[in-house]
Order: structure tokens, then C-alpha cells, then sequence
């Protein structure tokens, strides 16, 4: 028997108001959307309908032409680019290219909220503000998001074509729903979940001055919009797996609080490196006895971000840095650095890859 393949074309257009295009293809068109991206600052966006399906791209040197995607790799004989004898343009593409996990380029990066930089609007109309401009080479991006008007969000079924991906909830509380994990799920200050690569959810609803923290590996990551799934879903399978993790729901009313791997601190682990088979790992640290020390890592990626009280970041060779809540910062593997002068209510996320790494 014959394998059966998927094609799909679409008509890529060019756009110099991604946004106002938006509203302008939903609303006076009628189309769908079906995939926007980057989620932060979007340049990307699909819709279909009236039987077409159009690409919108940021930018004037892109398009008009044609993209086939497909999993036959014998579609137009494997060739890539064609051009029809009339002079249209056309490529061909993977239908469901392998997501692609850039290595890191190592950085040393402090990110202060008072050098204000910009809040940009993202999907469903959040406010993003980037928190590690260099991405690390789009090995990763961390973002500080918030909904400055409470209430339902205007929100659809979706998932992400991630690594991996994290939302701490820092202030406020959020509702959102998930794919086989039970009715919604609140998120209050100090919570936080997972979203395993391509589980279905959506957010529902969200306070006034709500604040989060994103983490997304790897920088640029394509978020789909399932049209055909109603949430919640019927079942509760809490040890269901997504591409080899679990979902994680973190309460930090329920926190357990245990010396930290950095003198003078404590933390409390999420059980994140757990259930990702130590592909990332988060900890909330806090204050604890005794003096801090100068340290080093080897993990691939150390970021973290400061929520609460006040800290003086030292690495070796680099002028010390005075931190307040919503600076954020990255320290690279191999970097001496010490985390001192903390007040007593300090209290810092961090978020690494792996999430089990040696400390010196």
C-alpha cells in the first residue's frame, strides 16, 4: 500500500503593519488565524479561509509567491525552488520541520527594569518586555509579560513548538486551562507551570496588573491554533507525556524550602528537572544562614530573575551590579560570582538548562 502524504499551499504576502493586518484579515476578511510568531513580537502570522490560506510576512522583501508544505519528499521531484513557466516564484518546505535547539552564546548579561526598556505589544494583545535582548544566540528567550487591564483574554485553544517552557506567575493571578490536566487552574504569586512541547491550552481570564515570566527554549518558536479541540478536555491524565514531559503545576503556598547549592541561600525546587528528564530545572531561592561565597557553574544556561528585595551581583572582572526587583540577569558557564549584600527578603527565580548542574 502506498503512503499517503500532505501537501499544503499557501500564498506568502508581505506586510508593513503586521498588527493592523491582523484585525484587518479576521475581522473585515472573516479568515482564521492558524499560526503566529515570534509570540512576543509577532512578524510572522497564517490564516486561512474562503479556501485560501495566506502568509503574512513582516517586511518588504519578502513574497508574493507560493510555499508548498509537505512531508512527500519526492513533491516537484525533491527539488526546493521552482518557478512556473508564467515567472511565479515557488518553494517548498518540510510540512513539520524537526525543531532545531541552537547552542548557547555565552554571555554575561544584567537587564535592569529602570533602563525602562520597551514594553511591546504580543499575541492576544499581552505587553512583552524582553529580558534577555541577545537571546543567547536564540538559544533561549526570557520575557517579563503582563495584561495591564483585567479580565477575559482574548485568548484561543493553542500549543507551541517548544523545547521547553515556563510561566511563573509574579504578580496578579491568571486562569488558565490545559489539554487532560482538570478544570482551570489559577495562578497566584509565587505558582508557576509547564507547558510541555504542543499541549493544547489556553488562558482564560487574568487580574488587574497580572505580571508573568516566560521562558522559552529556543528563542523563536511557532505557536499553533487548534481550532478543533474544546478545553477542558473530558480526562484527567496527570502522567500523560508530551514529547518526554509531564506537565507541572507548582504551588508556592505548598513550597518546602532546603539549603540551596549557593552558601548563604535557600531554595525551593519545583520538580520541574524531574518531570522534563533534567532538561531545565527552576528554583525559588530566598535568603538563608550564613555568608555568600563566590561560586561557579557548568550549567548551558543560567538565568534569573529578581522578584523581590535587593542583591549586589559580583563576577570576576566585571563591575559589581546593584539589583533591584525586575532586573534579570545571565551568568555564563565557568563565571566566579557572588550574590552579595542581600536584604532579607531577597527572592530570586532561576531557571537553568540542564536542571541538574555541578556548582563550585
Amino acid at each position: 500500500m502506498s503512503k499517503t502524504y500532505t501537501i499544503q499551499a499557501e500564498i506568502r504576502l508581505p506586510t508593513v503593519d503586521l498588527r493592523a493586518d491582523l484585525a484587518f484579515f479576521a475581522k473585515t476578511l472573516g479568515m482564521r488565524l492558524d499560526m503566529i510568531y515570534p509570540a512576543d513580537d509577532p512578524s510572522v502570522a497564517v490564516y486561512s479561509g474562503h479556501g485560501l490560506r495566506v502568509r503574512l510576512e513582516l517586511g518588504s522583501g519578502v513574497g508574493p509567491d507560493l510555499r508548498i508544505l509537505t512531508d512527500d519528499p519526492n513533491f516537484a521531484d525533491g527539488q526546493n525552488r521552482l518557478t512556473s513557466p508564467g515567472g511565479t516564484q515557488i518553494t517548498v518546505h518540510p510540512l513539520n520541520p524537526p525543531l532545531e535547539l541552537p547552542q548557547p552564546d555565552h554571555a554575561f548579561v544584567v537587564r535592569r527594569l529602570a533602563d525602562q526598556a520597551p514594553w511591546v505589544i504580543g499575541r492576544a494583545g499581552m505587553h512583552y518586555r524582553d529580558l534577555i535582548p541577545s537571546r543567547l544566540g536564540g538559544s533561549i528567550i526570557a520575557s517579563h509579560i503582563r495584561i495591564p487591564d483585567g479580565g477575559p483574554v482574548p485568548d484561543m485553544v493553542h500549543f507551541h513548538k517548544v523545547g521547553f517552557q515556563l510561566i511563573f506567575c509574579y504578580r496578579g493571578w491568571v486562569d488558565v486551562v490545559y489539554e487532560d490536566q482538570g478544570p482551570p487552574i489559577r495562578l497566584t504569586p509565587g505558582d508557576c507551570v509547564i507547558q510541555p512541547p504542543e499541549i493544547r491550552h489556553r488562558v482564560l481570564e487574568a487580574s488587574d496588573g497580572i505580571e508573568v515570566i516566560e521562558i522559552g527554549v529556543p528563542a523563536e518558536h511557532i505557536t499553533e491554533i487548534d481550532h478543533d479541540m474544546t478545553l477542558p478536555t473530558p480526562h484527567l491524565r496527570p502522567d500523560r507525556e508530551w514529547q518526554g514531559q509531564r506537565f507541572v503545576f507548582n504551588q508556592g503556598v505548598k513550597a518546602q524550602w532546603f539549603l540551596a547549592r549557593l552558601p548563604g541561600y535557600q531554595s525551593r525546587d519545583t520538580t520541574i528537572a524531574a518531570n522534563t528528564q533534567n532538561m531545565a530545572g527552576v528554583h525559588v531561592i530566598k535568603r538563608g544562614a550564613g555568608d555568600p561565597t563566590w561560586v561557579k557553574h557548568d550549567a548551558d544556561i543560567h538565568f534569573t530573575f529578581v522578584m523581590e528585595g535587593t542583591m549586589t551581583l559580583e563576577g570576576a572582572g566585571k563591575e559589581p551590579q546593584k539589583l533591584q526587583p525586575g532586573d534579570a540577569f545571565v551568568i555564563p558557564p565557568g563565571l566566579a560570582t557572588r550574590y552579595a549584600q542581600p536584604s532579607d527578603d531577597i527572592e530570586l527565580l532561576e531557571v537553568t538548562l540542564p536542571g541538574k548542574f555541578t556548582t563550585l
